[in-house]
């Protein structure tokens, strides 16, 4: 990668900017497991950073609109909440953050939770304050790896596709990313993929520390 920043950042939150993804894997392995639907915790991990309206009839075949599809995603709710105060945000992400802040770039959350869950997110992480929009699934029809999210969320920071880049922990940020005509930056952090899985990715760091490790040496380097 050459240049060190792009005048906008997109990131998505789950196991990018919070270590979350474990405990949602848990809650829905949980709330399925309670509707009569066993599966597996590997299966379920592979699928967080999906919305829940592709996660869930992917395991299960259920519609997340149907009745019971809305009580399962209301259980898994409930039961993630319970984790989310022993939650702990991801190495250097404020610190990424405010890196990029000071430098002009907008930093703009693009992810597949909903808007409250967010919410709740990014105050567990310590970065509420640091992103100045936020595109959720209630700012879309779809959710990754759809596009929707990301052209909603350079919609809300009235920013270009050109000089735009996200940073996510799965392939299907770098999926969302590609069709919407944006690069992409994956960080490890998510602890589910390999590097093989983020082949589409135009730099892989460990974590937002590591990223931001980089960037200051290009920009100390040209």
């Amino acid at each position: 990668m050459t240049r060190p920043f792009f005048r906008t950042a997109l990131f998505d939150v789950d196991g990018t900017l919070i270590d979350s993804n474990g405990a949602h894997a848990l809650s829905w392995q949980q709330a399925l497991a309670e509707h009569g639907k066993p599966v597996s915790l590997d299966a379920v991990r592979r699928l967080i950073g999906m919305g829940g309206d592709k996660l869930l009839p992917s395991l299960s075949e259920i519609d997340e609109e149907s009745a019971v599809g809305k009580a399962i995603s209301a259980r898994k709710k409930a039961l993630f909440a319970a984790y989310l105060p022993t939650l702990q945000p991801t190495r250097g992400a404020r610190a990424l953050l405010e890196y990029l802040r000071r430098h002009g770039v907008t930093t703009v959350v693009a992810t597949s939770a909903g808007d409250d869950e967010v919410a709740a997110l990014l105050a567990q992480a310590n970065v509420a304050d640091l992103l100045q929009e936020r595109a959720s699934k209630d700012s879309a029809a779809r959710s990754k790896p759809d596009p929707d999210i990301v052209h909603a969320a350079l919609s809300r920071a009235n920013a270009r596709v050109e000089g735009a880049v996200l940073v996510g922990d799965t392939p299907y940020d770098l999926e969302a990313a590609s069709r919407a005509g944006i690069p992409a930056i994956a960080l490890r952090c998510g602890r589910t993929w390999t590097d093989v899985d983020f082949a589409d990715a135009i730099a892989i760091f460990d974590d937002p520390a590591d990223l931001q490790n980089h960037w200051e040496d290009v920009v100390a380097d040209p």
